[in-house]
């Protein structure tokens, strides 16, 4: 874990306008750190700004303010042809919906070797077909898939097909926005299994954004508690989880269903309401419980909430 981070995202705000008097403010000044072959899992209820971050990361959006580096090099601001062929062949994205970001009219073989052909990675097109039957094999995909088309494979398939888009550019960091929210809860244990093992293979690094905290706390190294636009508390899995401080964390965590029925039964859900909390984050400041450890708290509200 020494030595500099893969990616740094230093006080990241991202505001979309809406007219002369409304702004929304997506992102207020989030800031973490993931190190190479690392999962930093991103939690958050719907509307806290998870996937906005992950996409003014890989610049899908450009971030209102802020700074993010990755292997070294700035990508918040302008961007370079050094700086654009650097995001997009060393930073990939995966996508919750995966026929929304599957184009139905060009078969897998193409959709996989897209980054291919943009960027010219291969100098025929046996090789071409080589890097795409590698890929499918990896992902546990048949090699007489590559000349189907996307409405022909189920809701796990096309996941398998989208990681293998991502793969195929041999990243050092992939974003998965919400990878498996929307498939079965047996298939997404496989295509989250399928994340670790490549993991463990190719050292990618994940920045994992998802609301399903059982999910987040399996695959990821650290955790990044996200609310309002805020990151409220961040840790190692095991100090969320055996050690949160954020009442909105604690809130959070009360609200997993126990798979012990007689424990279920007796599980209480702690409320949090931020407009009642009489907590206010844009006056918080990020302390270090410990190296890794911080919560977004004033000092009066941390002495309250831990001797509470």
């Amino acid at each position: 874990m020494d030595g500099q981070p893969l990616l740094q995202v230093t006080d990241l705000k991202q505001h979309f306008r809406m007219n002369k008097r409304f702004t929304v403010k997506a992102v207020n000044g989030v800031s973490f750190d993931i190190r190479e072959g690392e999962t930093y899992g991103l939690v958050g209820e719907s509307g806290s700004g998870k996937s906005t971050i992950g996409r003014s990361i890989i610049r899908l959006y450009k971030p209102t303010s802020g700074k993010v580096t990755f292997e070294g090099v700035d990508i918040s601001g302008p961007l370079k042809e050094r700086e654009q062929v650097l995001l997009r062949t060393k930073m990939q994205m995966i996508f919750q919906d995966p026929m929304a970001s599957l184009n139905p009219r060009k078969k897998v073989i193409d959709l996989i070797a897209q980054g291919l052909d943009i960027h010219k990675l291969y100098k025929t097109k046996e090789e071409r077909k080589e890097k795409v039957y590698r890929i499918l094999d990896k992902v546990g995909l048949s090699r007489e898939h590559a000349n189907r088309y996307a409405h022909q494979f189920s809701g796990g398939q096309r996941q398998r097909i989208g990681i293998a888009r991502a793969l195929i550019m041999e990243p050092k960091l992939i974003i998965a926005d919400e990878a498996i929210s929307a498939l079965d809860v047996s298939i997404q244990a496989q295509v989250v299994n399928l994340m670790k093992d490549i993991q463990e293979e190719t050292n990618t690094a994940f920045l994992f954004i998802a609301h399903d905290l059982s999910m987040v706390k399996y695959i990821s190294d650290r955790i990044g508690v996200l609310h309002l636009g805020y990151l409220v508390e961040t840790g190692t899995t095991h100090e969320i989880f055996e050690n949160p401080v954020h009442p909105y964390t604690k809130s959070l965590l009360s609200a997993i269903p126990l798979a012990n029925p007689v424990k279920e039964k007796d599980r209480v859900a702690i409320p949090y309401d931020y407009a009642t909390s009489g907590i206010d984050y844009s006056k918080g400041i990020q302390h270090d419980l410990t190296s890794t450890h911080k919560v977004l708290a004033t000092p009066e509200e941390l002495t309250a909430w831990t001797n509470g």
